[in-house]
């Protein structure tokens, strides 16, 4: 192993509708299901393109996220993100904002899955990194 490899854990109420919920919008495989005192304390799920995501059941050491969401957003590069927001509205999930084209190249949307995670969906960003502050800095003067 040459370097660290980070996997996002996400706490939540109700760890098995979370497993179903990132299966159906994510295409999330689950890979393990480890519980404790019919508590869900991990579960690993193998995502498209080899990423991976683990799921756990709240408790008083981790605490689900509050209502609104928590200081994570978690980003998902998709060719089609209409059809992945679609699928989150579908399943519970809560629209931030729209998918829309961004002024830096990307199609991005915004939503809270039903345990309280946000998730952007969009395309890769199209620019260079100058472009990006550029049509940033251009934004903000129209805002």
């Amino acid at each position: 192993m040459s370097g660290p490899l980070v996997t996002p854990k996400l706490v939540v109420r109700g760890a098995d509708d979370a497993i179903e919920f990132y299966r159906a919008v994510l295409g999330a495989r689950p890979r393990s299901r480890y519980a404790m005192g019919g508590a869900v304390v991990l579960a690993s799920l193998d995502l498209p393109r080899g990423s991976g995501l683990q799921v756990k059941e709240a408790d008083e050491t981790d605490p689900a996220p509050p209502e609104g969401g928590g200081g994570v957003v978690l980003d998902v590069l998709t060719e089609d993100p209409d059809a992945v927001m679609g699928l989150a509205l579908d399943h519970g999930a809560v629209e931030v904002f729209p998918v829309a084209d961004q002024p830096y190249g990307a199609r991005q949307g915004r939503f809270r899955d039903p345990f309280g995670h946000q998730w952007i969906v969009g395309t890769p960003v199209a620019m260079t990194d100058e472009e990006v502050q550029a049509a940033l800095d251009a934004w903000s003067r129209h805002t």
